[in-house]
Order: structure tokens, then C-alpha cells, then sequence
């Protein structure tokens, strides 16, 4: 029941990030929003906790690939073009990836399949880019993907603590975006109420919920349990969209949620239990020639003497 209640909050809460992107679109940047994001984030969990310095060379490259070339790739494929469902399509191959690497089972290929035409069906009416959008925008999403993917297998192998492993991915996180927007010159941002709410929004749901229960659910379970949650982040970023901006779902937008929902549970569902055929046969057989087993020994009675014997 925990795991079900952490991969449930997982779902939302990463979603939770599309719709603080689109809440910041209209105030600053994609780099500025990031710059600031885990800035923020950073200071609150460095002013919370300090790491042991036993773990910053690997969750510094944890935090490199699964935050900054994730999200940078997500966000500047947007910047140049290329449609959202584009991009959540193409991240909807990471199960796959996934999969391939755990060696999933003939049962789980066939969800992960019917996972991926559910997402091709929620974003069928986003995938189309502008005119103009570079050919090689639309591996920046792919390579974000694969970012992602290539952290998680690094960040499942260590063991520091959640705590430990979100301050130092954050701060480095910060670090490379405060750069990168001071190099470009969007580092300052807007003064308007709209961007410190979606700031506030994506640091705290996204970042510290999201992150926290994906590395949660990452110890507890595996790579592709985990991935194969994320077919249900585009049909919940839909339903997010139409609670907070209004925007319409359709009848294909709910069909692909059903098909999602059902391909996740067909990959998640629980295998039969086995057992060897030799303790199954001794256990249906009437006849078995095991013995049942046997009674504590009754203390033998001692022998009546001769004398009260007649």
C-alpha cells in the first residue's frame, strides 16, 4: 500500500512540472525559470542539511544527467519548436529503454507497447512543431531521455540518503543553470507575482515531491516499474491543464488515458507464484508418503515394579 500510495503521488507530482512550466512561459525564459528554480531549492536544502562529502562525486553526475541534461533538453527542444507532444512522446520511450536494460518479461513488453500507443494517442493532436524548427531540436528531447535513464541506473547503484542525494543534485543543478543564464543574459528575472508563484510551485512540487518519490520508488522497486509510471504523466498533465488553465480534453485524450492505465497495470501486475513441481506433487497427493509432522515424544511410562505386579 505504501508503494502504490508513493507511485500515485509520484505521477502527480511530476506532472505537477509541466503545468509550473507553463504557469513561468508567460513571465521569463525556459533557462531563467530553471536558473532560479534550483537556486531557490538549493538554498533551502543546503540551509536544511549538509551532505557528507563521501557522495559528491557521484550524485554530481546523478544530478548532471537525471536535472540538468534532462531538463535542459525538454525545455530548449520547447524553446526551438518542437510541440509538447512531441517531447512527452519521445520521453514515453524511456520504459522501453528501460525495459531493454532489466530484461523485462514477455507480459511487461506487452504494456510497455500498449503504454506507448497511449501516450501517441494523448499527444496525437500535439505532434506537429513550427515551421523553421531545426532538424536536430528534436534530438534534444531523445538525449534528454536517455540522460535520465543513464542517472538512474548511476543513482540506483549508490546509497546515500534521499536528503543527501537531492541537496547535492540541486546544487549542481544550480550551479551549471545560474551559469549558463549569466553567460546568455537572462539570469535577471521579471518582476511579476505570476513567475515567483510558478518558481515556488516548481520547487516545491516537482523538484523536492517529484525527485524525492522518484528516488524513492527507485530503491523500492525497479528501473522499469518506475519508468513505465511515467506513461500516466501525460494524460495527467492533460487533466492538470484542463483543472488549472482551462484547457479542453478530448475524447482521444481520455481513450489514451485508458489505454495507459491499462498498460500500466498489465506491466506492474504482480507474477503467478511457483513453486518446484516435486513440493507441489507432495502437496496435492492424498497418498504422499512424506510424513506429516510428528509429535513431541510422550514420556515413556515407567514400569510397574514386581512387587504390586501380583
Amino acid at each position: 500500500m505504501w508503494t502504490a500510495a508513493l507511485g500515485a503521488g509520484f505521477v502527480l507530482l511530476w506532472s505537477s512540472g509541466f503545468a509550473g512550466a507553463t504557469l513561468g512561459a508567460g513571465s521569463a525564459g525556459a533557462v531563467t525559470l530553471l536558473a532560479w528554480r534550483f537556486a531557490i531549492a538549493a538554498a533551502l536544502l543546503l540551509a536544511w542539511r549538509r551532505p557528507k562529502r563521501a557522495w559528491l562525486g557521484s550524485q554530481i553526475v546523478v544530478g548532471l544527467l537525471s536535472q540538468c541534461c534532462y531538463l535542459f533538453g525538454v525545455y530548449e527542444a520547447a524553446a526551438l519548436g518542437v510541440a509538447a507532444g512531441t517531447t512527452a512522446l519521445v520521453a514515453a520511450l524511456q520504459p522501453v529503454v528501460s525495459a531493454v536494460i532489466d530484461r523485462a518479461t514477455r507480459r511487461q513488453w506487452i504494456g510497455l507497447c500498449g503504454g506507448l500507443a497511449g501516450v501517441a494517442v494523448v499527444v496525437s493532436g500535439d505532434l506537429s512543431g513550427h515551421l523553421g524548427t531545426p532538424w536536430w531540436a528534436y534530438l534534444l528531447p531523445f538525449g534528454g531521455m536517455l540522460a535520465l535513464v543513464a542517472g538512474s541506473l548511476i543513482g540506483r547503484g549508490t546509497k546515500p540518503g534521499i536528503a543527501d542525494s537531492l541537496v547535492i543534485q540541486c546544487t549542481t543543478s544550480a550551479v551549471l543553470f545560474t551559469v549558463l543564464a549569466a553567460a546568455i543574459g537572462m539570469l535577471t528575472p521579471p518582476d511579476s507575482g505570476r513567475f515567483w508563484f510558478a518558481i515556488g510551485w516548481v520547487v516545491v512540487l516537482p523538484t523536492f515531491g517529484g525527485y524525492g518519490c522518484y528516488w524513492l520508488l527507485l530503491r523500492r522497486t525497479s528501473l522499469t516499474t518506475v519508468s513505465t509510471l511515467l506513461y500516466l504523466t501525460p494524460p495527467t498533465t492533460m487533466l492538470l491543464a484542463w483543472f488549472m488553465f482551462g484547457q479542453q480534453v478530448t475524447v482521444l485524450g481520455l481513450a489514451g488515458l485508458g489505454i495507459c492505465l491499462a498498460a500500466v497495470a498489465l506491466v506492474l501486475a504482480p507474477a503467478k507464484l511457483s513453486y518446484p513441481r516435486g513440493m507441489m506433487a507432495t502437496c496435492s497427493s492424498p497418498t504422499s508418503s512424506v510424513p506429516p509432522p510428528s509429535s513431541p515424544p510422550r514420556a515413556r511410562a515407567r514400569p510397574r515394579s514386581r512387587r504390586w505386579a501380583s
